[in-house]
């Protein structure tokens, strides 16, 4: 079984490398401003995940500058989910609000989110 998820996490990655989605072009002081709001958010994720892949592709597609943390290679990333969002589940979009931070699970509602607030 491990090796069937070693296979199939390169095959993932592999395709999503050589179907990488182009990134919106903005001028640039459009994504600057842009830039400066995505520094607040971080996407806790495995890196072979499909519905993390899925995530970055909408973040790539949107140009979006989004740190990554991978939470299967960095114990500190495993512990601050944990800590934070509760639930040891990827893809994770910590949204760092005034009133603190807010944990947004599942891929759909992640892309909606970024999608609804910095779609071209």
């Amino acid at each position: 079984m491990q090796l069937m998820r070693l296979i199939l996490g390169k095959l993932i990655l592999f395709f999503n490398w050589v179907f990488s989605p182009k990134a919106v072009q903005r001028d640039a002081a459009t994504q600057a401003a842009i830039d400066a709001q995505t520094a607040r958010l971080a996407l806790y994720q495995y890196e072979a995940c499909p519905f993390c892949v899925k995530v970055r592709r909408s973040m790539k597609r949107n140009g979006l500058n989004i740190e990554t943390r991978d939470v299967k290679r960095s114990d500190s990333a495993r512990e601050e989910l944990l800590a934070g969002g509760g639930n040891l589940k990827v893809p994770c979009l910590r949204i760092e609000e005034d009133s603190g931070a807010r944990w947004m699970y599942e891929s759909n509602d992640i892309i909606g989110y970024l999608e609804g607030k910095f779609a071209v």
